[in-house]
């Protein structure tokens, strides 16, 4: 279980990455965008399940692209390590079947109720 939680986490983490890096990459342009906060009702098992199985899959990415950030020898290097991650991380939640605002939503939805998150888990630990 500490597994699962651990890996959803990185997800979090590397979806923060995402968002954090196309809202930099949009500039001033549109600064003042909503928070994804959708309702967990929004979201139906098919959703979740391309979730879970993103969050995996991106938690590996991350594990790695972490690594690599540690050994980046200056800020520009870590700033390439940082966008390859991310173009990495897009992919992965794009192959999915998911946007990546919905995979925010989802990733936003789980945090803040438990029960989503224990649903979310035992999709994770089936597929």
């Amino acid at each position: 279980m500490q597994r699962i939680t651990a890996l959803f986490s990185a997800a979090l983490l590397a979806a923060g990455l995402m968002t954090a890096t196309a809202h930099a990459q949009e500039g001033t342009a549109n600064t003042e965008q909503p928070q994804a906060s959708a309702p967990a009702q929004d979201f139906d098992d098919g959703q979740l399940e391309q979730f879970a199985d993103a969050s995996q899959e991106i938690a590996a990415v991350s594990q790695d692209y972490t690594q690599r950030l540690q050994e980046a020898e200056n800020e520009e290097a870590q700033q390439e390590v940082r966008m390859e991650a991310n173009e990495k991380m897009v992919e992965i939640v794009e192959d999915s079947g998911l946007d990546v605002d919905t995979f925010n939503a989802i990733g936003q939805a789980i945090q803040q109720d438990p029960e989503l998150m224990q649903r979310v888990q035992e999709m994770a630990q089936s597929s």
